[in-house]
């Protein structure tokens, strides 16, 4: 008797295999709970910017605080997603497992079909990695006010030093604007 059990960020299924002939309903069934845990993380993911142009709903008619200044600085930088949703992680452990499971038979198979799922999951979370990405700038604003502030956002916007720009705070990001 072997029993499979699958669990993730609070989705758990668990199936018990009497025997051999079960194991092509075992793939469907983990096909199923590929496909339910994925549905589980993509219910969670969320549309995040870093763009001075993307207001999120909550933030939309809300008062902010605008302050004039002149950019003094303007530094590229990436900007790196830091909450992974794991779907990169989970499709690509799936894919690799299928694959893996089309290689050989008996323990091979299975071995194989562990690995692949192994190095799948670990290809899918660079993938997602990668694509969480973007070209940003970190651009330093002397205030009218002569104080100094630092805002890091997506390169959307050309910006560049000598430039007036209103700085934007509130409800939500800090962004830099031109003026």
């Amino acid at each position: 008797m072997h029993k499979i059990v699958v669990t993730y960020e609070g989705v758990h299924m668990s199936q018990t295999l009497s025997s051999p002939v079960m194991a092509p309903r075992a793939g469907r069934w983990l096909a199923v709970a590929a496909v339910v845990a994925s549905m589980a993380v993509l219910g969670g993911c969320a549309n995040r910017s870093a763009s001075s142009g993307v207001y999120s709903y909550d933030q939309a008619q809300r008062e902010q605080i605008v302050r004039i200044g002149t950019v003094t600085g303007v530094r590229p930088i990436t900007i790196q997603d830091d909450k992974s949703s794991g779907v990169g992680m989970i499709a690509g452990g799936a894919l690799g497992g299928v694959a893996g499971n089309a290689v050989g038979g008996g323990t091979g198979r299975a071995l194989a079909t562990v690995g692949g799922a192994i190095l799948g999951a670990l290809a899918g979370n660079a993938v997602e990695n990668r694509a969480g990405r973007a070209s940003g700038l970190e651009i330093t604003v002397r205030l009218d006010n002569g104080e100094t502030r630092v805002v890091a956002q997506e390169a959307d916007v050309p910006i560049s030093v000598g430039q007036r720009v209103q700085v934007i705070s509130g409800a939500g990001p800090t962004r830099v604007a031109p003026y």
